[in-house]
């Protein structure tokens, strides 16, 4: 009798009514050869996050198709800031980076997404900005995550985990900035230019005259890019130095924040592509809010939610929120982004890019 209970127990009858019609899982047949189109395309099937970044790929190709759709005439008006920028497609993509992505060589993935115009609108931090600016003057090296920090001090290196950044690096950003920092200032003073972070950010984008960074093709695209903490980081130590030579300069948050909700706003349809966490996660979704939630949404962290920090909330609690709307499909991909970022990108914005314009 007791063997038959625990027989029951064990081989407990199944009922399948609840998963039929959902994939059988699958892996890549290496039999089959090596062929990396075929392989990327089994990980809908694989399971665990391999399936997370298949789903991931169908909802930024979501947001493409939506792009692609022709705007009608009455659907080109004007954004409420004072650049007027039309809306330009049938789906705002908002893609959002932390410093450490630029730092990185995923700078080269997001320069392309710039380039080409592939997306509508960024939000970084500081060293998001800066990172890319830097590259442009001076090289950033790979080295160890086990570095002492003690001796790279000694030898002014700073490390950013297995990268290495000379110190004089950012001496020489501070001799290309501070001129133009004394120029916008002028220009406030005689002018009365209203500076917010995304106009100082243009501004450099217009003077770094280099093809390999972000924001040279942001402001020749004129792809508005916000960073509401622009002062966290080298640029703001830059600001604070000029500050006691040349007081006075001022930079407004507040327009930029119209400007960016506005954006969101009056998007037909909205979608967001956000890698990493934090001031940037949060100031898109949130804009996003404005029009009770975003159409189309992709997280790609390693931060997980039991902290209660937004920064590795799962996307349902942006929907709790109206961040994400109700009857969308959001997906997260807990994954260090240097080893994903670029199969995404490659998998959905590259592959359309370079299928249209053969």
């Amino acid at each position: 009798m007791a063997d038959e209970n625990a027989r029951n127990v064990v081989f407990m009858q199944s009922n399948c009514a609840a998963i039929e019609g959902s994939a059988l899982v699958s892996g890549y047949d290496f039999n089959t050869g090596v062929n990396y189109d075929k392989i990327l395309d089994s990980y809908l099937t694989t399971g665990f996050q391999a399936t997370n970044f298949g789903k991931a790929v169908q909802e930024i190709n979501k947001m493409l198709d939506a792009r692609e759709i022709p705007l009608t005439s009455d659907q080109q008006d004007v954004y409420e800031d004072d650049n007027f920028i039309k809306r330009k497609t049938n789906c705002t993509i908002f893609l959002g980076y932390t410093s450490n992505i630029v730092s990185s060589g995923l700078r080269e993935t997001i320069r392309f997404l710039v380039q080409h115009k592939l997306v509508d609108c960024i939000v970084s931090t500081a060293g998001g900005v800066e990172e890319d600016f830097i590259k442009c003057m001076a090289e950033t090296y790979v080295g160890s995550f086990e570095l002492p920090g003690a001796d790279l001090r000694e030898k002014g290196i700073n490390r950013i985990g297995n990268l290495l950044v000379p110190n004089e690096n950012y001496c020489k950003f501070e001799k290309w900035v501070y001129p133009i920092l004394d120029e916008m200032l002028s220009e406030q003073k005689a002018d009365n230019v209203l500076w917010t972070p995304s106009k100082v950010i243009q501004r450099l984008g217009e003077r770094i005259n280099d093809e390999r960074s972000i924001y040279y093709w942001a402001a020749k695209n004129e792809i508005p890019v916000f960073c509401p903490a622009l002062t966290d980081g080298s640029l703001g130590d830059i600001m604070y130095f000029h500050s006691y030579k040349s007081p006075g300069f001022v930079v407004d948050i507040i327009s930029d924040l119209k400007r960016l909700n506005s954006m969101a706003q009056k998007a037909i349809n909205s979608g967001m592509v956000i890698v990493g966490g934090g001031l940037i996660k949060h100031h898109i979704c949130n804009a996003n809010l404005m029009r009770n939630g975003a159409d189309f949404s992709v997280f790609l962290n390693t931060a997980s939610e039991f902290d209660g920090s937004d920064s590795g909330a799962r996307p349902d609690e942006a929907v709790s929120w109206g961040k994400i709307k109700k009857d969308a499909s959001p997906v997260k991909i807990y994954a260090e982004a240097s080893l994903v970022l670029p199969l995404l990108v490659g998998e959905t914005f590259a592959k359309r890019h370079f299928r249209l314009n053969k």
